[in-house]
């Protein structure tokens, strides 16, 4: 391993720009709480578990059980 690593060149977020897409977006607080709780226990970012869980949903193709 190096000593020093040279990132003059680097340009943040380039390869996340192919993958990732930012949005907005308006959810519960009682659903980011919740998220929040599972990110304490897991040591998992909360957006990343939440990006996670719709993930998951989406290659199931699951749809919401609306009340």
């Amino acid at each position: 391993m190096r000593e020093e690593y040279d990132f003059s060149d680097a340009q943040p977020g380039r390869l996340t720009e192919r993958y990732k897409q930012q949005i907005t977006i308006r959810i519960d607080r009682e659903t980011i709480a919740w998220f929040k709780e599972l990110s304490a226990q897991t040591g998992v970012p909360y957006q990343t578990l939440m990006n996670q869980y719709l993930t998951d949903c989406a290659k199931k193709k699951k749809t919401p059980e609306f009340v």
